[in-house]
């Protein structure tokens, strides 16, 4: 049994019957090439048009899946992730400071200050406790400076609450 030849209606048919109906509808590409806005295949443009606009059209076709996916990041109410991260920072008794770069900064400090630290090795104990009583004096520092916002009827922290915290415990709990 033949087959009947398939039939493609051309651009100009496509568009008159759309135009004819009372409903708006986009025209369906049956055809195997693309046409630009002129009739002629795009194999048949310059490649530099072709290319810049296949480019866009890629870039069209790619940006537009990604915004009509159902797919959302939830989002929490302002402050709620705030209480949550404070809650489990609280609980936990982990140093919050990365080791390597605090020890960068130790080894940085002991050459400042004395021209033979260069030579000097530290022992991993020697930096963890330091690291330990830079971090207690932060915490101690930070609820101080809170308490100094709180009075003033604030609850963002200013750096006038961190120095009113440190001017408060004097020189020697201070340090300054």
């Amino acid at each position: 049994m033949p087959r009947a030849p398939h039939h493609t209606p051309s651009v100009a048919s496509r568009h008159s019957s759309s135009r004819s109906s009372s409903a708006v509808s986009t025209p369906v590409r049956t055809g195997m090439a693309k046409r630009s806005a002129g009739g002629l295949p795009l194999s048949s443009q310059s490649s530099s048009q072709s290319s810049s606009r296949g480019s866009s059209q890629q870039q069209q076709q790619s940006d537009t899946p990604s915004k009509h996916r159902g797919i959302t990041k939830r989002r929490y109410r302002p402050g709620t992730v705030a209480l949550r991260e404070i809650r489990k920072y609280q609980q936990t008794t982990d140093l919050l400071l990365r080791k390597l770069p605090f020890a960068r900064v130790v080894r940085e400090v002991a050459s400042e200050i004395s021209k033979h630290a260069d030579g000097l090795r530290w022992q991993a104990h020697a930096i963890m406790c330091l690291q330990e009583a830079a971090e207690a004096f932060l915490v101690h520092l930070f609820e101080d400076a809170n308490l100094c916002a709180l009075h003033a009827k604030r609850v963002t922290l200013f750096v006038s609450d961190i120095q009113l915290a440190r001017r408060i415990r004097g020189p020697t709990a201070g340090l300054g």
